[in-house]
């Protein structure tokens, strides 16, 4: 009389030294998802440690501007035609202060494309992110050609 084997891909399960992958998927999806946890968490700890910061304004020049490219893309097998493609760009912005330090902030109010590098002013800043800057048009040198 030949046994009664309860795993339909035999070995008995778990225990019964059966399939290496049903031990091996379930750990990687325990890590995957362990690490898509930490990550959501920490962006969100890192975004109300902004959004309470106190807003600052102090005098500074504009010392440098730069864009961070985050690109992001999924791709399936040619007969299954699933092709996604996304990219997000970050902006962020250099500020020297009067007593010389430089910061580098993250514009996330769409500071960049209104600012130059050699500007002058009152600079809002608020934990990790730039949020205002009024130029100082006094100290601009005016050359009569725009």
């Amino acid at each position: 009389m030949g046994g009664f084997d309860p795993s339909p891909f035999g070995g008995g399960g778990f225990g019964g030294g059966g399939d290496i992958m049903f031990t091996i998927v379930p750990v990687f999806m325990v890590i995957f998802f362990v690490i898509f946890i930490v990550l959501l968490v920490s962006n969100g700890v890192r975004y109300a440690k902004n959004a309470r910061s106190p807003r600052d304004t102090r005098y500074a020049r504009i010392v440098s501007k730069r864009m961070d490219v985050k690109h992001s893309s999924s791709h399936m097998n040619d007969n299954n035609a699933m092709h996604s493609s996304s990219s997000r760009t970050y902006y962020y912005i250099t500020l020297e202060f009067d007593n010389g330090s430089r910061q580098e902030y993250l514009d996330v109010k769409n500071l960049y494309g209104l600012v130059a590098e050699g500007d002058v002013g009152y600079a809002a800043v608020q934990g990790d992110w730039i949020v205002a800057f009024e130029r100082d048009t006094a100290q601009r040198p005016s050359s009569g050609t725009y």
